[in-house]
């Protein structure tokens, strides 16, 4: 049996998920939206019957319309690795205030605006699971801001399985390229992302270690460099003749050094590493490029620069 390629999209609703399965299309996967996770099985062993050339990449879009069948899920997903095929999970979130207005925006109601948590009925019985609440309820009595808050607590056991992606300042075209370069690295080697962003934004949600460079000098105040960014030759003369650039940027490096080993033997897959200054131009954009230099030996390694690829 040769082992499939398998990618599991999940998330808030209003967080991308659309976006993201028409890039997992573009870039050549069958997919399927909105899969009942009682079905993912049957449909794995179907494909794996097709001859070898016949085989496809699978994308599949799963969300809270399935609400009742999610917590079988993670583990059919773990099945399927232990049996030898590629599952990248990935898990599209995004702040509260961002996804409020996108619902606003289109006037789509939300999934859960039918649904609400009810006392359970007994109540001398431990309670039960969040899907095992849910009754429908007139949708004037969901605010939109519950049902998003519902929502994170139905789906919260897939998020920690998952890559996260944060998709609160992100346009279409970016969360595109973020996922064809997750799908594209190697399945068998923890990928280590190194994400500029700035402060005066947010922190990014998917970030799963946190280096604040605002202390480093700032070129935003230099005339010439003001215009330029990270990634421009002059900044990085700059920020190279500042002996505190080095020192900081050695300092990670150690910190990484020393941790990586730990998560890879923890099975994890992705590690986002966000590098923080006040606009997410100059300090931060260098710290990256010059982190995915010297990390970029140990393996699959990629750059993402929140406010500057937005641009």
């Amino acid at each position: 049996m040769s082992a499939l390629d398998i990618v599991l999209l999940t998330g808030i609703s209003g967080s991308g998920k659309s976006v993201a399965l028409n890039a997992l299309e573009d870039a050549g996967y069958f997919c399927v939206d909105n899969l009942p996770p009682e079905l993912l099985r049957g449909m794995i062993e179907l494909e794996e019957k097709r001859a070898p050339e016949l085989k496809r990449r699978i994308a599949v879009s799963v969300d809270v319309r399935s609400a009742h069948s999610l917590p079988n899920l993670t583990p059919v997903l773990t099945n399927l690795r232990q049996e030898g095929h590629s599952v990248r999970a990935v898990f599209l979130d995004a702040s509260t205030d961002a996804l409020v207005r996108r619902f606003s925006e289109t006037r789509r109601p939300h999934p859960l605006s039918q649904l609400a948590k009810t006392p359970h009925p007994d109540t001398h019985q431990p309670q039960r699971r969040a899907s095992d609440l849910i009754t429908p309820i007139d949708a004037t009595e969901q605010a939109l801001m519950d049902a998003i808050n519902l929502e994170r607590e139905l789906l919260s056991p897939l998020r920690e399985f998952s890559t996260v992606i944060d998709t609160s300042l992100l346009r279409p075209a970016q969360l595109r390229t973020w996922i064809r370069n997750i799908v594209q690295a190697a399945p068998s080697r923890l990928t280590l992302v190194f994400e500029s962003f700035a402060y005066k934004h947010g922190v990014p949600m998917d970030a799963d270690f946190v280096f604040d460079v605002r202390m480093l000098p700032n070129p935003f105040y230099l005339k010439e460099l003001k215009p330029l960014t990270g990634r421009d030759q002059p900044v990085i003369d700059y920020l190279a003749a500042q002996p505190e650039s080095a020192e900081l940027i050695a300092q990670i490096e150690a910190f990484l050094l020393r941790w990586l080993p730990a998560l890879e033997g923890d099975q994890r897959s992705y590690v986002t590493v966000a590098i923080g200054c006040t606009g997410g131009q100059h300090r931060s954009v260098y710290c990256v490029e010059q982190l995915v230099q010297r990390f970029a030996p140990r393996g699959v390694v990629l750059a993402r620069h929140r406010e500057q690829d937005a641009k």
